[in-house]
């Protein structure tokens, strides 16, 4: 489905009807460049897009099928880039995972969204607004959008510290409310995190680098292939100032990799603890349940004993039998209980 086609020239945005005639406008100025934006687009449509602008068929077949791995290629003077935008739900403390491509080329942006992608739904008023990211064209676009996605990822890291450390202090608390099932979903998400985040970090150190990106150049086809023949490293997507741009979102993305990598080591070990004070309490309510069947055999083979009916037995004779028998029990029950009082059994 197409969301939004449109023109950004001389500092203005202006909606288009067709895309051979925006990107014909776009070309008339000399900072005008086109914005396409599709959402899970079928074949057709990715194939019109495909038609009239130089995008690479095996970029294209990524696009269509969704589910890639985060990474940045070449294919001659086009960017492909596929990111993992995520979205942090405070209520249930759970992280939702959206697809965002995009085709970065001479004079177009090409946007194909798969699942939620609020966090960079804003972008478009952003690069309007914002005379330095409008005058640098479709590199401009990329910068915004990479940083409005890596800012998502500092913000949800944020969060998850929040949800880790009280976990921590629950599970060493006094009362002990946490459980196994809470930690093992704080770890799921973290993990979500982790893989959205971590493999983009290798190509945006090459295109900081001055690199072509995490996955190198992918060589053109021929004419018919949505490359650009002829082109080559000779004419880089991005410039020295996008580069330059891009190492603040590279830190901030390595920051929270990093921060992302510590949360997963320390619920692990926090999961250890709270199996082992388990484990703990169960031998505690045992020793307990031990004790207390130990301090209740004493009657109990007192009382059987006495219980057999036999004939000839002393205490039967003896006035004081019964009483010296209830107290040798009770006297015998409270030195057991005493006994495990101080061993710390009960």
């Amino acid at each position: 489905m197409i969301v939004d086609l449109s023109t950004y020239r001389d500092g203005t945005r202006s909606a288009a009807d067709d895309l051979p005639s925006a990107l014909a406008t776009a070309r008339g100025s000399e900072d005008g460049f086109l914005w396409l934006s599709l959402e899970d687009p079928t074949a057709e449509e990715l194939g019109r897009a495909a038609a009239d602008l130089p995008l690479h068929h095996l970029a294209v077949e990524d696009a269509l099928a969704g589910h890639q791995r985060p990474k940045v290629e070449h294919y001659g003077d086009t960017v492909f880039a596929v990111l993992k935008v995520l979205s942090y739900f405070d209520a249930t403390s759970t992280v939702e995972t959206g697809e965002l491509m995009l085709f970065v080329g001479d004079r177009f942006v090409v946007t194909v969204r798969r699942g939620g992608t609020g966090p960079v739904d804003d972008v478009g008023d952003l690069v309007q607004h914002d005379p330095r990211r409008r005058h640098r064209g479709p590199r401009g676009v990329l910068h915004a959008v990479m940083e409005r996605v890596v800012r998502e990822y500092t913000r949800i890291d944020g969060e998850l510290e929040r949800d880790v450390d009280e976990v921590e202090e629950q599970v060493f608390s006094p009362d002990r409310s946490s459980d196994a099932e809470r930690i093992y979903s704080l770890k799921r998400e973290v993990l979500e995190v982790r893989r959205a985040a971590a493999p983009l970090v290798a190509p945006l150190q090459a295109l900081v680098a001055g690199g072509r990106g995490g996955s190198g150049e992918v060589p053109d086809d021929g004419p018919g292939a949505g490359g650009s023949p002829g082109e080559g490293p000779g004419h880089p997507v991005l410039d020295e100032q996008s580069r330059f741009v891009l190492r603040d979102v590279l830190d901030n993305l390595t920051r929270t990799v990093e921060h992302v990598e510590s949360y997963d080591r320390l619920l692990t070990d926090i999961l250890n603890a709270h199996l082992a004070q388990v484990s703990v309490r169960q031998n505690d309510d045992m020793r307990k349940i031990s004790a207390w069947a130990a301090i209740a055999a004493v009657p109990t083979l007192v009382a059987g004993v006495y219980g057999m009916n036999f004939q000839h037995m002393p205490e039967l004779s003896w006035r004081y039998g019964y009483p010296a028998c209830v107290l040798a029990m009770v006297g015998i029950c409270v030195g057991l209980y005493r006994t495990f009082k101080r061993s710390g059994w009960l």
